[in-house]
C-alpha cells in the first residue's frame, strides 16, 4: 500500500524542499519506490534541488488537466532507479490544482506500485498547501528552532488534525513528525535558539530528526544534489537518521550537543 508523506511548514524558507528531496532520496536508497511531487505551483524549486530541471517537459498541472500522462511527466532520477520527480508548473496559477485531479494522480501512483509519495508543500495555509496535506498518511512538519517558526507550525498541526481526508472520514489521524532544521547547539546553549525539548514541549509532538546548521546544505542545493548524498556532511547523516526513524527504526539524535573547544582554542581563540 502506498504511503503518502506531506512535508509542510507554517512559514517559508525553513528547508521544506531541501527536506523533501533528501527524504525521498533516502527512502529510495533503502530500496523503496518513491515519487516526490512539487505542489508549489508558480515557483518550482524541487527539480533544481534534485538536479533534473533541464529534463522537465511536462509537469504536475499538465497531468491534473489531462494534457500529459503521468508516465510522460515523471522524471526518473539519474542516481536511483526507484526515484521519480513530478515537477510543479512555473507558468500556471495556484488554483490550477484541483482536489479531484490530485486524487487521480495519487491513485495512479498507487496502481504503479509506488511505496511512498512525498508531497513537497508550499508554505502556509493556501490552496496548494491544503491539497498537499489532504490525502497524507504522514506529515513531516519542518520547523526552525525560533519562536515565529514554531508558532506558525502550531497552525499547521491544527489543520492536519481537522482539514484532511482522514479527519473528515473519522479515520486514524495523520502521523505527525517534527523535523528541526538549521539547528545550532552552541546557539541553543547561549539562549539564542530554542532547544529540541523546548520545541517538543510547545508543539506537543516528537522530533523525528534534527538537521544541524550546515554550509553543505546550500552547496548541495546549488549543485542539484540532495544533501543526504553528501557523505562528509553532518546534515546528510542527520537526514539518513530521519528516514530510518520514519521507517520505524530507533536511532539516537545526533548533532544536538555543543561542540566543546579544545584547550589551545580556549587559550588562543579561534
Amino acid at each position: 500500500m502506498t504511503e503518502i508523506i506531506v512535508v509542510t511548514s507554517g512559514k517559508g524558507g525553513v528547508g521544506k524542499t531541501t527536506s523533501s528531496a533528501s527524504l525521498a532520496t533516502g527512502l529510495a536508497i533503502v530500496g523503496k519506490k518513491v515519487a516526490v511531487i512539487d505542489f508549489d505551483v508558480g515557483l518550482r524549486n524541487l527539480d533544481l534541488i534534485m538536479g533534473c530541471e533541464r529534463r522537465v517537459v511536462y509537469d504536475f498541472v499538465n497531468v491534473v488537466h489531462g494534457e500529459a500522462t503521468l508516465k510522460q511527466a515523471l522524471i526518473k532520477d539519474k542516481r536511483h532507479d526507484s526515484l521519480y520527480v513530478l515537477a510543479a508548473s512555473q507558468t500556471r496559477d495556484k488554483d490550477a490544482l484541483t482536489q479531484e485531479g490530485v486524487e487521480k494522480v495519487l491513485e495512479e501512483l498507487t496502481k504503479e506500485g509506488f511505496d511512498f509519495v512525498v508531497c513537497d508543500s508550499p508554505a502556509g495555509i493556501e490552496k496548494g498547501a491544503h491539497l498537499a496535506m489532504y490525502f497524507a498518511d504522514h506529515a513531516v512538519v519542518v520547523v526552525n528552532p525560533e519562536v515565529s517558526s514554531v508558532r506558525d507550525s502550531d497552525r499547521i498541526l491544527g489543520l492536519l488534525a481537522s482539514k484532511t481526508r482522514r479527519a473528515e472520514k473519522g479515520e486514524a489521524p495523520i502521523k505527525q513528525h517534527l523535523l528541526l532544521t538549521r539547528y545550532n547547539p552552541n546557539r541553543v546553549e547561549a539562549g539564542e535558539m530554542l532547544s529540541v525539548k523546548d520545541v517538543e514541549d510547545i508543539l506537543g509532538i516528537s522530533v523525528v530528526g534534527v538537521i544541524p546548521e550546515s554550509e553543505n546544505v546550500l552547496a548541495a542545493s546549488n549543485a542539484g544534489v540532495p544533501v543526504i548524498l553528501d557523505e562528509n556532511s553532518n546534515a546528510g547523516h542527520a537526514y539518513k537518521d530521519t528516514v530510518a526513524r520514519i521507517l520505524g527504526e530507533e536511532r539516537p539524535l545526533r548533532f544536538i550537543e555543543p561542540v566543546k573547544k579544545g584547550f589551545l582554542k580556549r587559550v588562543f581563540g579561534g
